[in-house]
């Protein structure tokens, strides 16, 4: 009954913002610990709205990599009194579910950085990320192949992510990604994040190149950034932007 509710609620968010944007979109919503949590309602003022999720104000997508709000979106801001955060346990699963989305080629990226001290009064683009999943072309050619994006939508706009076990105890956000490259060489970014506590942890924390900073991990540069999978109908195999994923 609770998961058919979850269901419910995700589907009724999805319906009253489909007319908003019918290529793009986000995360709206979450299930953790089989509890499920309401993401930010774009196009909406966030006076009055709780959610775990920073607000994020378009379903329009961030073009440019070294974009100043590529760590969180536009705005990224925090909800003032509003902002809540999801208790996590290391180790266990977080799923993040999308809108209606349409696209199906190109990766599937998530990340966490921990907070120095309270999340809420963290600035996104100042904090150290580090990758903990991704997916990017399972089979096939660039252009025609299978994507985790594809993957994404076949399993009900949905991706879940193990946060490592031996991740230290403390505030973390997470965050999001879809880079959708159906445009040739015009990348689309799709970044959202959210707030947890974590607990139950051990006392790994990521360092060296497993650290980026948003903006700063990306460049235009990049193969699998700027690319156009059209003029490459044989290739059989894609780089994921960014650092390897930190296993913990």
């Amino acid at each position: 009954m609770k998961f058919s509710t979850t269901l419910a609620a995700i589907a009724a968010v999805a319906l009253n913002q489909a007319n908003l944007a019918t290529s793009h979109g986000g995360v709206i919503g979450y299930k953790i610990s089989n509890t499920y949590y309401k993401g930010f309602m774009a196009y909406n003022t966030p006076v009055g709205q709780t959610s775990i999720q920073r607000e994020w104000d378009s379903y329009d997508p961030i073009t440019n990599p070294t974009d100043g709000s590529l760590a969180c979106n536009k705005n990224g801001a925090t909800l003032g009194s509003g902002q809540q955060t999801a208790a996590v346990s290391a180790g266990s699963q977080v799923t993040a579910y999308w809108n209606q989305w349409p696209h199906t080629i190109g990766p599937v990226m998530v990340y966490m950085a921990k907070c120095p001290g309270a999340c809420a009064s963290a600035s996104p683009s100042s904090l150290s990320w580090f990758k903990i999943d991704q997916g990017g072309l399972i089979s096939g050619t660039l252009s025609g192949g299978q994507w985790a994006m594809g993957q994404l939508v076949a399993n009900n706009n949905s991706w879940t992510s193990t946060i490592p076990s031996s991740l230290a105890s403390g505030e973390y956000m997470i965050r999001h990604e879809l880079l959708a490259i159906h445009t040739s060489n015009q990348p689309q970014f799709y970044p959202e994040c959210a707030h947890l506590t974590l607990s139950g942890g051990g006392s790994a924390q990521p360092s060296g190149s497993s650290l980026v900073k948003f903006p700063g991990a990306y460049k235009s540069s990049d193969p699998g950034v700027t690319i156009d999978i059209y003029s490459q109908p044989t290739v059989t195999s894609y780089t994921i932007p960014g650092p390897a994923v930190w296993r913990g």
